[in-house]
């Protein structure tokens, strides 16, 4: 074991190979699975078996995609891209669906705040919540500052829940957007003469390219190239960082996180046309950044041994059942008060355990197994899709980095 981890350590090219062809076999089966099986658990499981037998401790590091490039600049710029794939006239489209998914994380946090409270330490519960509202950068944000204030079960529970939050969503999910579906197709046929809802534009908040007005004109294409897209998203990434020291010299340990201000400045940037929607895919560089990003989360799972594992199970689980079942309830609330569906409120709002891919997967699967013919299929999609789009958009781009960044000084006064 030790002859192969001296001959990893001497070759960079052979440590890059190795973490990404684990990368690859995970993507390879969720997509086999068709994402019921998430990569991130699959990748994880090979990462902690590796460190557990030949991988060196720095072997992401060694291959190339250690600090900084892995944080603060590829958390960054994926920050930004995310600001920038938000439109606001999209977003009030679906008001209700943003409110409800709103108020579901906020159950969350107030049931495991309280009645997690009795059966976890608290540091657990505020490295795990994050994570568990929503996606990769708040898992991070989480992970950092947990070793930062020297938690480490806590970081690698961060990063667990991360891994692990999909499983109690994907079928909690099927099961909701199967009774609504049923529903719909009821009341379709019902009426079939009745029009389809066109909800369809929706959708492209994911892939926003529409037609806007700007404050700054559009830079032509062919000038616009992926050096001169990367040096603008690295100014915005430098005035983040700068904004977030300044804010420490009055806030001290709760300083307004750079991902919150890159986020920020992401969406206002795009909305006055200083960089294009969805900036990471429009240069090409979306995948080889989230690639960093996923292995810089993997390289945290270093620490874990089987003795930690086993130690925070019984707390990610709790923090977990406590959290969808706080989630539940306020989701029904809000669902009465604002007259929308129970069952489509709750799953909008679960999509903050997984957001985009697995909610348009879950969707289509459902419309599928639910459909006799395309023009039902088509129905179903155009009055679940939107609405499951948005709310894994608002809990995992938005919601979840706010709340990370909260949430990450409290875990310096636990200590």
């Amino acid at each position: 074991m030790e002859q192969i981890k001296e001959i990893i350590t001497q070759s960079p090219f052979l440590a890059l190979f190795i973490v990404a062809i684990i990368y690859a076999f995970g993507e390879i089966i969720s997509t086999k699975t068709k994402a019921w099986i998430p990569s991130v658990f699959v990748t994880a499981i090979l990462f902690i078996i590796g460190y557990w037998t030949i991988f060196p401790k720095d072997i992401v590091a060694l291959a190339g995609l250690g600090i900084p490039l892995s944080t603060p600049i590829a958390i960054i710029f994926c920050v930004i891209h995310m600001g920038s794939s938000i439109s606001f006239n999209e977003l009030k489209k679906q008001w209700k669906t943003i409110i409800v998914c709103l108020f579901g994380i906020l159950g969350m946090i107030t049931f495991c705040l309280t009645i997690a409270r009795l059966f976890v330490d608290f540091e657990y519960i505020v490295a795990g919540l994050p994570p568990l509202t929503g996606g990769i950068v708040s898992a991070t944000m989480m992970q950092q500052s947990a070793l930062e204030a020297g938690l480490e079960k806590a970081s690698v529970l961060a990063i667990c829940m991360y891994v692990c939050q999909g499983f109690a969503g994907y079928p909690l999910t099927s099961i909701l957007l199967k009774i609504e579906g049923k529903k719909l197709l009821k009341q379709y046929k019902q009426n079939s003469t009745s029009s389809l809802n066109k909800n369809n534009d929706i959708l492209k908040i994911e892939n926003i390219q529409e037609k806007e007005k700007r404050l700054i004109p559009k830079i032509s294409d062919k000038y616009y190239s992926t050096a001169l897209s990367l040096a603008i998203m690295a100014l915005i990434g430098f005035i983040s960082i700068y904004l977030q020291d300044f804010s420490a010299k009055f806030l001290g340990i709760y300083k307004i996180n750079a991902a919150v201000i890159g986020l920020i400045l992401g969406i206002i940037f795009a909305e006055i046309g200083l960089i294009d929607r969805n900036i990471l895919k429009r240069n090409g560089c979306f995948n080889i950044f989230m690639f960093i990003v996923m292995l810089y989360i993997f390289s945290g799972l270093n620490n874990a041994t089987p003795e930690l594992l086993l130690e925070i199970l019984a707390p990610m689980i709790i923090i977990i059942i406590i959290g969808v079942l706080g989630m539940a309830v306020f989701s029904v609330i809000i669902a009465k008060i604002l007259k929308v569906s129970v069952p489509m409120a709750f799953a909008s709002s679960l999509t903050s355990l997984y957001g985009f891919p697995p909610n348009y997967i879950l969707t289509e699967e459902c419309a599928k197994s639910l459909a006799t013919t395309d023009e039902e299929k088509q129905y179903l999609m155009d009055n679940m899709l939107p609405q499951m789009i948005v709310g894994g958009f608002v809990t995992v781009t938005i919601t979840s980095v706010i709340i990370a960044s909260i949430f990450a000084p409290l875990l310096f006064t636990t200590n």
